[in-house]
């Protein structure tokens, strides 16, 4: 039977066939658009909205936590700035302040920028090694 939407399709194929690295980016990019979604809701004074866009950016913060492996010492370190964008989520969402939410955008397109650059070099290695017989 063929799906209603062929876009939410497309979506559920693009996430369980992407290998790992591609669904933690996939995860920084929709935190990014929750967090924008809530900036808009913010500024439009649409309360629901922003909640609801706030609690998803949330809800993705947690999913990065809970995958990091704790037993290396840089997962220890991107666990505590996880908890921090997470705490000034909350506080963003109670006290209605759009720069919180701006900083914590900000840290996200870091972590997902440097994550793009791993996957990136990543991709180089496994070429160079399978081009040279590696």
């Amino acid at each position: 039977m063929a799906s209603a939407n062929p876009y939410q399709t497309y979506q559920k194929n693009a996430v369980t066939t992407a290998a790992p690295g591609e669904l933690t980016l996939m995860l920084y990019n929709g935190c990014l658009k929750f967090i924008h979604m809530a900036k808009v809701g913010m500024e439009n004074n649409k309360i629901e909205e922003k909640n609801t866009n706030i609690q998803k950016a949330q809800n993705i913060v947690s999913e990065l936590m809970v995958t990091l492996n704790m037993e290396l010492a840089i997962s220890q370190n991107m666990m505590t700035l996880y908890d921090y964008m997470n705490r000034r989520l909350m506080e963003a969402n109670i006290k209605n302040d759009v720069d919180i939410l701006t900083e914590v955008e900000e840290m996200m397109k870091e972590f997902r920028d440097t994550w793009k650059q791993a996957i990136q070099l990543n991709r180089q290695h496994q070429h160079i090694a399978g081009s040279s017989g590696i």
